[in-house]
């Protein structure tokens, strides 16, 4: 139960540890800063050869995080949305994108970049996903139960994307590697970091991220002078050799891109397809409606699957000028954090918010990030890519369900899971 009343001076969003603690109980605290009269002030991690800051401000409710988004002048985007921390230069310069970035910057890269994801773009894709999920259930088949991550959700949205760009198939584990570095910066597996670290050994953790990044950007780099000289019709065709009112992407800018496609293609559709999997087991009848009408009730699904997992946790916003919302003034300069697991269970938005329910209508989470410019550029494919996945599942595994905990991702910003054991029986 909910204690939405109790004080919340426990909870400390800075700090590594709290992002471990059970996923019900993380639900619990943010619904305890829901229901405070002021948004809570939170001291910056430190960061080894970073300048630590005063802090920031955690917007946590569903009102905050959708005026923020809706008025990026004032809550602005740079100099950086994805940490709290700025990161240093020498890892900066392989991470920063158009995510970091306002108008006209910001717009200027979105009208290259967004004819990746034109309706047309997409239609071109939709018999690779089809046949890409085919050939992911016939090796499930083949192979038997096992950890549902490694089998099912990483594969598709990697390869789809590792295709879309023209990345060579025989690369593909190699950027699977590279993206678990990046967006798994804060988990031991990955980068060797853990809470009770000091410093200079967290700085190491960093350090294989920058080098991660640099693989990525060396990868775009030879794949882009490749298709400079010769374009094959592909993503990267078209990005490296796109101009729109003389506007092309530098090579820098190109590498970032194809860092933050990658990372973005493949952690989030890959943490909502696991989320899902788990979701449907632990509600078994919502999972009995789902397979009474697949076709009718998929996109519902979908939705509330993005809702109920919220694979990307927050983004930050900088404050360009003073500015009152919700009866807190917020100064020029001040940092504030947008939790968007927090304002998917906002009770004054939701009915029972942390029921599942994939009849959910209206459904206005924020899951792909909230309405403004810097809304997912690849929500539809992620939408497609989620219900392709799930319908080849359940059409031929009808029992496929969780067999166990997941094993969780350490992070404050992917709502990740690494492996999920699953069964079903062999047809």
């Amino acid at each position: 139960m909910r204690r939405a009343n109790a004080p919340a001076d426990d909870i400390d969003l800075s700090d590594l540890r709290f992002w471990a603690r059970p996923l019900h109980e993380r639900a619990d605290a943010f619904a305890r800063l829901r229901a405070e009269d002021r948004p809570r002030f939170y001291p910056d991690p430190p960061v080894p050869f970073s300048r630590t800051g005063p802090g920031y401000w955690a917007l946590v409710r569903h009102a905050d995080v959708l005026e923020a988004s809706r008025n990026p002048r004032i809550f602005s985007s740079e100099p950086n949305a994805t940490t709290v921390i700025d990161a240093p230069r020498w890892l900066q310069r392989y991470v920063d994108s158009m995510i970091n970035m306002d108008d006209p910057r910001h717009a200027a890269i979105r009208r290259i970049v967004s004819r990746a994801f034109s309706p047309k773009m997409l239609a071109r894709t939709e018999d690779d996903v089809q046949a890409r999920a085919e050939r992911i259930v016939d090796e499930l088949i083949a192979t038997g139960p096992g950890d549902f991550v490694a089998k099912v959700a990483v594969r598709l949205p990697v390869e789809i994307i590792c295709d879309m760009l023209g990345i060579p198939g025989t690369l593909y584990p190699r950027v699977l590697r590279l993206t678990n570095i990046v967006l798994g910066n804060s988990d031991p597996e990955y980068t060797g970091i853990t809470p009770d670290m000091g410093r200079l050994r967290t700085g190491l953790g960093l350090a294989r991220v920058a080098l991660a990044g640099r693989e990525l950007h060396r990868i775009a780099a030879r794949l882009g002078r490749e298709r400079v000289a010769r374009p094959t019709g592909d993503l990267t065709s078209a990005l490296v050799n796109a101009n729109v009112d003389g506007e092309k992407l530098t090579a820098r800018q190109f590498g970032t891109f194809f860092l933050l496609l990658v990372v973005a293609g493949n952690e989030t559709t890959r943490t909502a397809i696991a989320h899902g999997l788990e979701l449907l087991t632990d509600n078994p009848g919502q999972r009995d409606l789902l397979l009474e009408d697949f076709d009718g009730r998929i996109a519902g699904a979908v939705e509330e699957i993005v809702r109920m997992s919220t694979p990307v946790i927050c983004f930050r916003r900088n404050l360009t000028r003073d500015h009152e919302m919700n009866g807190h003034t917020y100064r020029k300069g001040d940092k504030v954090m947008l939790f968007y697991n927090s304002a998917n269970r906002d009770e004054s938005v939701f009915t029972d918010p942390d029921t599942f329910d994939i009849t959910r209508s209206p459904n206005p989470h924020v899951g792909f990030g909230g309405p403004g410019p810097h809304f997912c550029l690849g929500a539809n494919l992620a939408r497609r890519e989620i219900a392709v996945m799930f319908r080849e599942l359940f059409t031929r595994l009808p029992d496929l369900r969780a067999a166990g905990p997941p094993d969780r991702l350490m992070s404050s910003f992917i709502n990740g899971y690494k492996r999920l054991p699953c069964t079903f029986t062999t047809p």
